[in-house]
């Protein structure tokens, strides 16, 4: 077929056509892609897509959210914090990620109590949460504390000699109120005598280790608290209940005589027995993915003495090898069955709730220590965060969500030697032997046209 002139030149002009449509398709899908996307998570355990669950916190955020990453210049973690990020401002568009570089802002690191490089803050609407596991989970949960903790108000019980949230004494709470302020919880304080009216907004009521015996009036202020649906956080010391016979009564709990001992301290360097240590929780919201090792000082076990009114469920136990001694705690201590001493695993911990009129149900928790809180002991192991679930659970923020970890059971491929062989014998062999064949028969066949 000859080609004229003429025919020559619509060929150009579709070519032409073709060229400008075909650029046309492109810049439209350029702008399409800054507009929508869509990806696909090939991962076995899908651990590159944003949980369900995560999307649904981020929708209840209000107002924009920032994530500042304490990182030095290395490109793998700040990449790495990118890739954790990156799903959350795709669902929230105002949610934004700086990275500092610690070295070059040492006052800022000091006053926000950095203590590791990687570490993130997230700020949101004047309140602050930092987390050092760089994992959806603890994103998200703090996230949920930052959502919800404007709406609780923790009251204390003052006068009989309790632990202060605003006290700077060892015994004290302060820094564990100065954390729950920083949270957004609002922390106050109450005095039956000087307060015959216990505040009405408070979410919880909270009894810290009282060292001086309670009147029959307060206590009947506290049973009448109770009975309203109140929630309670009663922490008792070894010895005298203070009065509070009837308030343990009331809540079907009794507290077993003697301090709890646990030798296991010892293997970790800690020469004081009456240390109890819990590394294994029992199934509960409280203690939900909760793998931190706590330490009680000088803790007392308790026990369910009926379920009359409540629901009791243990979710602090100590090791099997401790048990409550009864005797003197100095020269050599052995358990002495003979002296009502009873072996563990023992309770440290009861959660208790009872159904209050529809759809509401009245938690209370008691425990057998308030020393693992106290401006002493709170940085040891998990007693910081353990303090916070509990009050986050008595207030019904049950926005703490439980999110699974995501395993990434894909990332390493294991071959046998020979599967490795033959991808080797393939790729090194075969397949450059395969080409050059076919390359060969092409240019043979050219030769012989």
């Amino acid at each position: 077929m000859k080609i004229d002139r003429h025919i020559h030149r619509q060929i150009r002009l579709q070519h032409l056509l073709f060229t400008a449509l075909f650029l046309i398709l492109v810049g439209l899908l350029a702008w399409l892609s800054q507009r929508y996307y869509t990806e696909w998570d090939w991962t076995a355990a899908g651990r590159h897509t944003l949980s369900e669950a995560s999307r649904k916190v981020l929708r209840t955020l209000e107002g924009p959210v920032t994530v500042t990453a304490y990182a030095r210049e290395d490109n793998q973690l700040r990449e790495r914090i990118r890739e954790l990020v990156l799903p959350y401002q795709r669902s929230k568009a105002d949610l934004k990620l700086v990275f500092v570089n610690p070295y070059l802002h040492p006052e800022k690191v000091r006053e926000l109590g950095i203590t590791m490089d990687g570490e993130l803050v997230i700020d949101y609407h004047q309140r602050t949460e930092k987390i050092h596991d760089l994992s959806e989970t603890a994103l998200t949960n703090a996230l949920v504390r930052l959502a919800g903790s404007g709406e609780q108000k923790v009251v204390f019980v003052t006068g009989h000699g309790e632990r202060s949230p605003e006290g700077e004494a060892n015994f004290d709470l302060g820094r564990f109120g100065d954390n729950l302020r920083q949270r957004g919880v609002t922390v106050t304080t109450w005095n039956p005598v000087k307060e015959p009216k216990l505040p009405q907004d408070a979410s919880l009521l909270v009894i810290a280790s009282p060292r001086v015996t309670y009147l029959p009036g307060e206590v009947k202020l506290l049973k009448q608290y109770l009975e309203k649906g109140g929630n309670l956080w009663w922490m008792a010391e070894p010895g005298d209940l203070q009065g509070l016979e009837p308030l343990a009564e009331a809540l079907g709990v009794r507290w077993l005589p003697g301090v709890v001992v646990d030798p296991t301290g010892s293997a970790l360097g800690i020469s004081d027995p009456t240390f109890a240590l819990v590394v294994e929780y029992p199934p509960h919201p409280i203690t939900r993915n909760f793998q931190n090792l706590t330490l009680f000082p000088r803790a007392r076990a308790l026990k369910r003495a009926n379920e009359e009114n409540y629901i009791a469920v243990p979710f602090l136990r100590s090791l099997p090898r401790a048990w409550t001694e009864r005797g003197p705690l100095e020269g050599e201590i052995r358990f002495d069955p003979d002296q009502g001493e009873q072996e563990g695993p023992l309770t440290l911990g009861l959660a208790l709730t009872r159904e209050r009129g529809q759809d509401q149900e009245q938690r209370v928790v008691a425990m057998g220590d308030g020393d693992f809180l106290t401006n002493t002991y709170l940085g040891n192991g998990g007693n910081l965060d353990l303090g916070l679930n509990i009050v986050q659970w008595l207030s019904h923020n049950d926005r703490l969500i439980d999110i699974p970890a995501k395993t990434a059971p894909d990332t390493q491929l294991q071959l046998s030697s020979l599967a490795l062989a033959l991808i080797g014998l393939g790729f090194l062999v075969l397949l450059p032997l395969t080409l050059l064949s076919a390359g060969l028969l092409i240019w043979w066949r050219r030769r012989r046209i």
